[in-house]
């Protein structure tokens, strides 16, 4: 991934919070002709001393039918791909356009990129697991949690037999938040106004983290 410096976020501890609210990934691998990706529910299962060299697992499953665990290399470097908010920025919104108007349009966005062996399992056991672990993850702040446990265990049975267990052992993380910071700060505040004036659902959220951002440095 292309990280300019002033865009790069090395906070291992941020980008597992990122991770952890995205909850998905867009898992990308090679079938020995094109690119295949499938979007999948994630745990990122990773040690507590969370450190360069050590970043665990990305775990999740596919359905059987999805032949991208079929045309996988065992063992091939994969790319699991996690989003957040994203936004356009117009150039009339830079106080810097009025003075000179050398500004062009750009993207505001939050990505990380997760890589590494990728290897599928369909032992029932693995399986179950993950699954259990992913639904009390989603279930556990709901009124009336529903639990793997719930429904019938041969029907339980089935559904596991329906997928294919998707395990990324985490060689490498990159993390890249856009958000104006190349420009001047009275430029980003102009961006921080525009944003809150559009309807657009990434917009909002991208004007409050660069609002964040503004303030922070503001207290440093």
């Amino acid at each position: 991934m292309y990280v300019p410096r002033h865009f790069a976020v090395n906070d291992l501890a941020r980008i597992a919070e990122f991770v952890d609210a995205a909850q998905s990934a867009t898992l990308v691998t090679f079938d020995g002709t094109r690119p295949v990706a499938t979007l999948l529910p994630v745990i990122w299962d990773r040690p507590d001393g969370l450190a360069d060299g050590t970043y665990g697992r990305l775990l999740g499953h596919i359905a059987i039918a999805n032949d991208q665990w079929r045309t996988a290399a065992p063992g091939a470097e994969a790319l699991a791909i996690v989003t957040g908010p994203q936004a356009y920025v117009s150039p009339s919104w830079y106080a810097s356009k009025a003075r000179h108007g050398r500004v062009v349009p750009t993207w505001n966005y939050e990505v990380v990129h997760l890589t590494g062996a990728v290897t599928f399992h369909q032992d029932a056991a693995w399986l179950r697991d993950v699954v259990t672990r992913l639904t009390r993850r989603h279930e556990s702040g709901r009124l009336r949690p529903w639990a793997v446990s719930d429904a019938p265990p041969e029907y339980v049975d089935g559904q596991l037999r329906a997928i294919v267990g998707v395990e990324l052992s985490i060689g490498s993380v990159e993390a890249k938040q856009k958000l104006s910071q190349n420009r001047s700060e009275e430029d980003r505040a102009g961006v921080v106004a525009g944003l809150r004036a559009e309807a657009a659902g990434g917009a909002a959220a991208i004007a409050d983290l660069m609002a964040a951002q503004l303030a922070d440095h503001g207290s440093e």
